[in-house]
């Protein structure tokens, strides 16, 4: 079976790096599902949920957003956080998300707001992955 080599990393460096026959991701123009010997594609990705499989076992994970580049059955993704679903803390998701929302709401308009929303992005994100 052919598999795809993925590299993944973030402003902190190296995240991980895995082959899978399959990788499942939320672009800007919509999900996209990469198989080996897909066509060359550049694109961006937006905050959502990716999934592979990974020595036989599917593994999904927090995305957000990026940018995604995928040529001769090699994936490179470029992300500012990624999490695998099982190391997801709901607590501080939780937390991440009361935040913004408070951010949201509030009458202080010192807040960037549009940061706010993408904190909210995020945190409902990662509640969504982790099945909450």
């Amino acid at each position: 079976m052919s598999m795809i080599h993925c590299r993944i990393v973030t402003p902190q460096g190296f995240y991980k790096e895995m082959d899978t026959p399959i990788i499942n991701i939320e672009t800007t123009d919509g999900a996209r599902g990469i198989l080996p010997e897909h066509m060359p594609i550049v694109t961006t990705l937006k905050i959502g949920k990716m999934t592979t499989e990974e020595k036989g076992q599917r593994e999904e994970y927090a995305v957000a957003g990026g940018l995604f580049y995928f040529r001769d059955n090699q994936a490179e993704i470029m992300t500012d956080a990624i999490e695998n679903k099982r190391d997801i803390d709901v607590d501080r998701a939780e937390a991440a998300k009361a935040r913004a929302e408070r951010r949201l709401h509030a009458t202080d308009r010192n807040y960037d707001l549009r940061r706010a929303e993408i904190a909210l992005q995020k945190a409902l994100n990662r509640l969504n992955v982790k099945g909450q």
